[in-house]
């Protein structure tokens, strides 16, 4: 994460008592760590015992259908054209996946009355459209449109929004934690001056608001793939006090510092997040570069270790045509990809780009889902034919 974050009440040293306002009930500490005990972790404080719950029960999945005879190629899909009224969870669709990953949209249209704990994969879920707040254990964290907010997995959270007219979300699961990637801190973890984005750039929660009610309390668990509803004898939100490395927290994409350089730089230099199976990275509006003989569109290459994700944000994508927002490519590893017809030539010149986009390189094959197959652009494959 970040960096070092508290919230709430503490007591002075780790592991030792920590009472109650009336001198005699324990609160009950739990360490939240990653990598058995070698990883960040947090040390939370709750007024209840952690793992008390009534019943378990397996609910239905909530996944897609692989589409199992997908050609390799190039493919543009429009994700809008896919679209399920509900909540949080009900309302995902996945569109590509692979042992490490899942990237899926959702329309959200109502409330969820569940809270829920992903503890197969953490989550980044991209605001495309809406604004509202995020609970969780951890506190609560306000957002608004284009905020990316990183979800470690294990963590029990709900999103409310200000409005559910217009709510589309973008999401990307991983298997291993989104981390800022180990060349943009020193030695001590800071961020270097030259990394794209700054400490005060990201926005732990903000409040913590414990609820120590009992009754029944629904939680949806993800566990490999399966979900679980879970009947919890009291508000999961009963964290009096946490501190740590490892918690949710908010980046907006418009604080992202792009780098310009004289000649085209390669699609690194817009890294945002790494995990170990794949890397995020944004596009944002920035300066061309700069030499008076310079391409600013990418040349073609091959890459041939990862397939190559775009979702289109906002604004006219320099190197493809007939791009809308919700819009995703999908180049396959192994075989070249880059500007459309026209588009190279159409960029000499140009001084500024305003587009907002998201990559995603990742180091495996994606299975592609029937949701692809149904939300396709025809002819993409063959877009750079000569005409």
């Amino acid at each position: 994460m970040p960096f070092y974050h508290k919230l709430g009440e503490l007591p002075p040293r780790r592991h030792i008592t920590f009472y109650k306002p009336d001198g005699v009930s324990l609160y009950r500490e739990e360490l939240f760590s990653t990598r058995g005990f070698s990883g960040v972790y947090s040390n939370k404080y709750h007024y209840h015992i952690p793992p008390q719950v009534k019943e378990i029960k397996e609910i239905f999945p909530f996944t897609a259908k692989d589409w199992e005879d997908a050609p390799i190629q190039y493919y543009h899909f429009v994700t809008g054209r896919k679209v399920t009224p509900g909540n949080i969870l009900t309302a995902r669709q996945s569109f590509m996946r692979n042992h490490g990953c899942n990237i899926s949209t959702a329309h959200v249209t109502e409330e969820a009355d569940f809270f829920y704990k992903n503890s197969h994969m953490s989550e980044l879920i991209f605001i495309n459209h809406g604004s509202g707040k995020m609970y969780s254990e951890y506190g609560v964290i306000p957002f608004t449109q284009w905020d990316y907010l990183i979800i470690p997995k294990g963590t029990v959270y709900q999103l409310k929004f200000d409005s559910y007219e217009n709510v589309k979300l973008f999401i990307i699961e991983s298997l291993t934690p989104f981390e800022i990637p180990r060349h943009f801190r020193n030695e001590y973890g800071q961020l270097n001056e030259d990394a794209p984005y700054y400490e005060r750039d990201f926005r732990p929660p903000s409040s913590l608001e414990p609820c120590f009610d009992e009754g029944e309390f629904k939680m949806i668990v993800n566990l490999n793939g399966r979900h679980f509803e879970y009947d919890v004898p009291h508000h999961p939100f009963d964290v009096v006090g946490w501190d740590g490395f490892l918690y949710p927290y908010a980046f907006n994409i418009k604080d992202y510092a792009p780098k310009v350089g004289r000649l085209h730089l390669p699609p690194p230099v817009h890294l945002l997040f790494w995990t170990s199976n794949f890397v995020v990275c944004n596009f944002c509006p920035r300066l061309f570069d700069f030499d008076p003989k310079a391409i600013p569109a990418p040349y073609f290459h091959t890459n041939i270790d990862s397939d190559e994700v775009i979702y289109y944000v906002d604004g006219d994508f320099m190197s493809r045509k007939s791009i809308s927002e919700g819009s995703v490519t999908l180049h396959p590893m192994g075989i070249p990809h880059g500007p459309q017809p026209g588009k190279t030539e159409a960029s000499i010149g140009a001084k500024e780009t305003f587009e907002y986009a998201i990559m995603i390189d990742t180091y495996a094959p994606l299975k592609l889902t029937e949701n692809v197959k149904e939300t396709l652009i025809e002819g993409y494959e063959n877009s750079w034919l000569e005409v």
